[in-house]
């Protein structure tokens, strides 16, 4: 997480425990049988307007009823507190019990403490029998695992409903909730037609306040807030989300759920006017898969990625933000059996150019499991094209342990070592080849080579790229380096040839190394 003095801070809409749940404008649906039942949205109904309305009410009051309150419980072990008397009890043969007294010997009560938690937020209905979507992060339970114990269901007319968890997925924070009746509903809409500047109103549970309507306009499509993933892509509004919003519908004015609202970018957890949602594109497969209980599918390549800044587009000498650079390769994973290369630089998948807002992790994820896509690369300077076999992403856990770097190994005692020596002063770095010695130090794997970093320059631009005294630099340029001398020569190199920056691959300590973009030009 970012200081707020740097960045904007990434929020999850959602409510806490504390806030007062008060309800919303009390609705009476008379429900028909299932069977005779047509969305609240459905073209029947909702005729679209041209030009911005006057009112938002009547669409307002027609799809209010489908929108849902999201009420959570979980109770989590509370670490007891240290208590000054139990050391000097003890001492006597006395345990104090969790209720203030005491008890002799052994038979004291040493039971953990535990409080309730929760939260608030919002989902919607998409079928008259009850199927609810929300976000996943609002039913996750508090360590990151699990869910949480209840769930609860709100509708507008104030009824509560237990809900069963049918399915969730951790990658695009969506889940799927059931609760038994007859209800309103919505249908989707198609998130693909929607352009910047047209009107949209969200509807959910701010602060737990119940239903609650804003209205604004997509202000962008396909924002990117984490860099990386096929689901960070975002449509961003200045219709007013704040914590509680989580998991509630996005809507357009023919009142179709273009998207999923999520999250929001403020330094203050309030709104201000930059909310993000989930489009429907994205969403409406996911939903689909859990509502047949099946796990979504997904593709995957096996690969780890990095944006091409402007410093690592010209050491490499290929267009910024027209394709993304391959940090690392699992093991026999689709894109090493394709072929591919740390280093290689990704611009095409199946046809279609990889930009900021077609990211490869989104084009290979939206692939179909099994095909064959081909993969334009740029390596060494070269255009040249792969195939890789698309494989099925695999859980949540296993992609973390896969990117997870090596543990450490002991290797050879070497106790010698050589005074540091300082590359060119426009690097900003004193290095030092990597001993046995050093890569035990640094948690390295045995046989670890390169050039470890002993002293950084805080003027330099490698202390501006957050280059750290204990970083490995395993290659300059895409070639290995193992002495500082070949560093140096790489980077003399790259200035000859014209370039104004060199790319190199760091390593720190058991975490995956990352291409960083260094500035040779003198400061």
């Amino acid at each position: 997480m970012t200081s707020p003095k740097e960045l904007p801070i990434v929020r999850y809409a959602y409510g806490v425990a504390a806030a007062v749940l008060l309800g919303g404008t009390a609705f009476s649906i008379a429900a028909g049988p299932v069977g005779a039942q047509v969305a609240q949205n459905s073209p029947s109904t909702m005729a679209p307007r041209p030009g911005a309305p006057m009112s938002f009410a009547d669409l307002a009051a027609r799809l209010q009823p489908a929108v849902v309150n999201i009420s959570t419980k979980q109770r989590v072990a509370v670490q007891n507190q240290a208590d000054p008397l139990q050391e000097f009890f003890r001492r006597f043969g006395v345990q104090p019990d969790d209720q203030g007294g005491s008890s002799g010997g052994s038979g004291g009560g040493s039971g953990s403490r535990t409080r309730e938690t929760g939260s608030l937020g919002s989902g919607f209905i998409i079928s008259p029998d009850g199927y609810v979507v929300t976000n996943n992060h609002l039913i996750q339970g508090a360590n990151g695992t699990g869910t949480v114990d209840t769930v609860t269901v709100i509708t507008t007319d104030r009824r509560e409903f237990p809900a069963r968890i049918v399915g969730r997925d951790q990658a695009s924070d969506l889940a799927l909730l059931k609760i038994q009746g007859t209800f309103p509903f919505v249908n989707w809409g198609d998130s693909t037609r929607s352009r910047v500047g047209d009107w949209v109103v969200a509807i959910g549970n701010p602060y737990g306040l119940g239903g609650t309507v804003t209205a604004g306009i997509i202000s962008a499509l396909h924002r990117g807030i984490t860099g990386s993933g096929a689901y960070d892509r975002y449509i961003q509004t200045d219709a007013a989300i704040n914590m509680g919003n989580s998991g509630g519908p996005m809507f357009d004015l023919n009142g179709n759920v273009i998207g999923i609202n999520s999250a929001l970018i403020s330094p203050n957890g309030a709104s201000v006017g930059i909310g993000l949602a989930i489009p429907a594109e994205l969403a409406k497969p996911v939903i689909d898969s859990l509502r047949r209980g099946q796990a979504p599918q997904r593709g995957y390549l096996g690969i780890g990625l990095q944006p091409l800044d402007e410093n690592i587009a010209s050491s490499l000498g290929v267009a910024k933000d027209r394709g993304e650079i391959v940090r690392s390769l699992v093991p026999n994973g689709a894109a090493s059996r394709a072929g591919l290369q740390q280093g290689d630089v990704i611009v095409g998948v199946g046809g279609r150019s990889v930009t900021p807002d077609e990211t490869v992790s989104y084009l290979i994820a939206n692939s179909q499991v099994g095909s064959r896509v081909p993969i334009d690369i740029v390596r060494g300077g070269r255009r040249q094209t792969v195939t890789a076999v698309v494989a099925q992403r695999p859980s949540e856990d296993e992609v973390t342990k896969q990117a997870g770097g090596p543990g450490n190994d002991s290797g050879t005692d070497d106790s010698t070592t050589t005074p540091p020596a300082t590359t060119p002063r426009t690097l900003g770095l004193s290095l030092q080849p990597v001993t046995p010695v050093i890569a035990r130090t640094l948690n390295l794997p045995a046989g670890a080579r390169g050039v470890v970093i002993v002293a950084v320059d805080p003027n330099s631009d490698a202390s501006d790229k957050g280059i750290q005294r204990g970083d490995v630099i395993l290659s300059v340029q895409q070639q290995p380096v193992t002495t500082p001398a070949q560093v140096a020569a790489a980077v003399d190199a790259a200035r000859r040839a014209g370039r104004t920056s060199v790319l190199m691959l760091i390593k720190r300590g058991s975490s995956p190394e990352a291409f960083v973009g260094i500035d040779i030009r003198p400061r």
